[in-house]
């Protein structure tokens, strides 16, 4: 035998015992909207998908098509959510494990509440005080420069600095009050969503409870 003639014969050997490697073919949809299969995917086609198939015309891999602007737009929606949604139940969670370690009862977080509404409210005390004696020495500086005026003397420009400068303290003393009054609510909302939610974990707790009694043997039905 020639080794021109014996080339092919160890060709087709190797093919029948399956130790060539086929070259995979694909099928994609045409413009027609017909399927095809070939060797290659037209480049204009690769977007729309197409599936990779074995020599025996077995689907071994599917190549899904391009996202368009809009569904890419809505899958991140979707990630998003469920992001925020799994930050939400972190959240709660650490919620729960910190009124469940400081607070023993209700009663133990509004004590907590009042301690820190009591704190609050002898500052707004200070600051009316601290306002009314501004007010009272602003009254004192203008009964003066008007004593003055009226004596025909001229008011000096360090008195009337004085009283814009007490004007001042007042203007600030007086934000530091809206500001304390403000935490007043924000501190009496917070507690009181604390408090529900403790009430909430009790009664999960006390259900819990009951579950178990009725699981044990000999419980009634």
């Amino acid at each position: 035998m020639s080794a021109r003639t014996a080339i092919p014969g160890v060709v087709l050997a190797l093919l029948l015992a399956g130790t060539v490697e086929a070259q995979p073919m694909y099928r994609y949809i045409n413009d027609e909207g017909n399927a095809v299969v070939a060797y290659q995917v037209p480049p204009e086609h690769v977007a729309k998908g197409y599936e990779v198939l074995n020599e025996k015309g077995v689907i071994v891999d599917v190549v899904p098509r391009s996202l368009t602007a809009e569904e890419r737009a809505s899958m991140s929606s979707e990630e998003r959510l469920a992001r925020e949604a799994e930050d939400e139940r972190k959240r709660l969670q650490a919620w729960d494990q910190s009124l469940l370690l400081r607070y023993s009862s209700v009663e133990d977080i509004e004590a907590a509440r009042d301690r820190a509404l009591r704190d609050l409210r002898i500052r707004v005390s200070i600051l009316k005080g601290k306002q009314r004696s501004l007010r009272q020495q602003v009254e004192n500086y203008q009964a003066q420069a008007a004593d003055q005026e009226r004596r025909g003397e001229p008011v000096s420009q360090a008195h009337l600095e004085a009283i814009e400068d007490l004007r001042r303290d007042m203007a600030q003393a007086q934000r530091s009050m809206v500001e304390r009054e403000r935490e007043i609510s924000e501190v009496v909302a917070s507690y009181e969503r604390d408090i529900e939610r403790f009430r909430t974990l009790l009664e999960v707790v006390e259900l819990r409870k009951r579950m178990a009694r009725n699981d044990e043997p000999g419980a009634e039905d």
